[in-house]
């Protein structure tokens, strides 16, 4: 390109500012001709004028773009002088920073007086998000990316050691009731109607702390971990309002009056509608509501279902029930409501069919076992925990003679009655007819799936399990992170339902940190900082977020980092 240029003659130095490529075109036959000319314009006594300073029409049609471009002021370096040195993965982090500041959590959390220690707090909550791991492995996962600068941190240096992480985590120490009313506040400035509670476990690797590590029900079927109970209250699409820590062995009864002291005390929820599990509906506690005269949805037990449908009238039997259908029974002043589904009843009968299945073939198994001493007692006892594991205990009548032989039998009446059964729960509520309609009281216990769905946040997405701390208040805090993690996203997920888009906040931020942040340099010297194309298939669902532009430049907070 330089020896092109050459050919300018070196007495003709003028402004650059003042020439330019000149095209013109003319016709001979059905043949069209251009010619490129580079002109200068300049003034006379007589008026503005120009000349031609070369005719560049043999050039190359780059060479001649060049040229034209370098008239208009534009400067260009070679390609082989151009280097990308870095590039970061950053475009989950920019979406993120962005709510970060917009829901105001920088200012929730603002009593954290160390700037370092504010910046480790929200480095390991919006890692939970993006790459949730163990403390340890904040480091490697945070490799590549930005992470450090997006938390104010210093991005060449930062480590973020171990025991700095675990001093951050004890800032929240003393703190966390300020937090949820602030997060209340800013969620549900006009109060919340209906609250959905339910409890869950995360299990230990290890002990765990002596005084909230217990052996219990394990829902994760880990029952030889010691475990904690987490019991978390949201609203009816799922956004978080509490989140408790429990000792692992408490029973789920005993949780429901702390939590409606809890929010009542710290939220000043007053009337609301409280949807819980059958796990905690016992005659105590719904009570202690009437009382408190807050309203309820639960589901009861199958016991009472049979009680009810026993005492219908023949005209009313379930056997001739629409089953999509939900019925209303009011008893001793009690309203009943009873729902079902044929998928329920089908799922009912494939998994009666299977425990019986299994039950009968351990019993074959168990009968012919050989015995060299016939303990009739000893072969009744390994019977009855066979059907006990088996949870087919009910369906099955069984006995051990003196010889030995083991007989046995199916209930039918049993079986019978558990087929009318088939499909079919129940649900109480204290709310009249006008405040709760029959189908309501079935959205609402339809609506603990959005609490489901946060533990499957906490646990599975976040990796709130397993846990490995032993001080109690870092297993507190531990979870803590958490919750303010799942907190965020769902502040986003919500957010983006307002836009008629239903993609999962965590899925759509780990695909987006494949855009990078790049900087350039010419000749060893910064030269621009760049963020990479967004991918095609990401473009629309961008465009009806409205974060489109936030990729449209680098953003403020990493000028620092891609200058030095």
């Amino acid at each position: 390109m330089l020896s092109y240029c050459a050919c300018i003659p070196a007495n003709m130095c003028f402004n650059v500012a003042r020439m330019f490529v000149q095209v013109t075109k003319c016709k001979h036959g059905n043949t069209t001709y251009f010619t490129y000319l580079v002109r200068e314009s300049f003034r006379t006594p007589q008026g503005p004028r120009s000349r031609t300073v070369c005719n560049i029409t043999a050039l190359p049609p780059e060479t001649r773009e060049l040229i034209s471009q370098s008239l208009q002021g534009r400067s260009f370096v070679a390609a082989e002088s151009l280097e990308l040195t870095e590039a970061w993965n950053v475009g989950g982090l920019m979406v993120l920073h962005r709510a970060w500041d917009e829901f105001g959590l920088s200012t929730i959390l603002g009593f954290v007086a160390n700037a370092r220690m504010a910046g480790l707090l929200k480095a390991m909550i919006l890692g939970r998000i993006l790459f949730p791991s163990a403390k340890l492995a904040l480091v490697d996962h945070a490799r590549g990316t930005l992470l450090a600068a997006a938390c104010g941190l210093d991005q060449a240096t930062e480590d973020f050691d171990e025991d700095d992480l675990y001093a951050a985590m004890d800032q929240l120490n003393g703190h966390w009731v300020g937090i949820e009313k602030q997060l209340y506040q800013k969620s549900f400035p006009q109060g919340v109607s209906l609250v959905l509670y339910d409890l869950t476990s995360v299990y230990f690797e290890g002990n765990g702390p002596s005084k909230i590590s217990q052996y219990g029900h394990s829902r994760d079927h880990r029952s030889d971990r010691p475990q904690v109970l987490l019991a978390v209250a949201t609203d009816a699409q799922g956004l978080p309002l509490h989140l408790e820590v429990l000792r692992g062995n408490r029973n789920d009864t005993t949780t429901l009056q702390g939590l409606l002291n809890t929010l009542r005390r710290r939220f000043g929820i007053r009337e609301a509608v409280f949807v819980f599990d059958g796990g905690m509906s016992s005659k105590v506690n719904l009570e202690a509501m009437d009382e408190l005269k807050l309203k309820y949805v639960t589901r009861l037990g199958a016991g009472k279902l049979q009680e009810l449908l026993v005492s219908l009238p023949s005209e009313q039997s379930p056997e001739l029930w629409d089953r999509t259908q939900v019925m209303e029974i009011v008893r001793e002043g009690q309203r009943y409501v009873i729902a079902g589904g044929s998928w329920r009843q089908q799922r009912d009968q494939q998994r009666r069919q299977a425990r019986l299945s299994k039950a009968e073939n351990e019993l074959k198994r168990l009968a012919a076992v050989p015995r060299k001493k016939v303990n009739p007692q000893k072969l009744a006892s390994q019977v009855g925990r066979a059907l006990q594991r088996l949870k087919a205990h009910k369906y099955f009548d069984y006995a051990v003679d003196p010889n030995g032989q083991l007989q046995w039998s199916r209930r039918t009446k049993v079986i019978e009655a558990e087929k009318i059964r088939d499909g079919l729960y129940l649900l109480g509520t204290n709310a009249t007819p006008e405040q709760i309609p029959s189908t309501g009281v079935l959205s609402h216990y339809k609506n603990l799936l959005e609490v489901e769905d946060a533990f499957c946040h906490l646990k599975d997405y976040l990796r709130v399990r397993p846990v490995f701390h032993w001080r109690p208040d870092r297993v507190r805090n531990h979870v803590r992170i958490c919750f303010l993690a799942y907190w965020l996203s769902a502040k986003l997920e919500r957010q983006w339902r307002q836009k008629d888009q239903t993609i999962e906040v965590h899925n759509l931020l780990r695909q987006l940190q494949a855009i990078r942040l790049g900087r350039l340099e010419v000749k060893g010297k910064p030269f621009k900082t760049m963020v990479s194309q967004v991918p095609n298939d990401l473009n629309e669902i961008l465009n009806k977020l409205g974060l489109l532009p936030l990729f449209s430049q680098p953003p403020a907070w990493a000028s620092a980092v891609c200058s030095n």
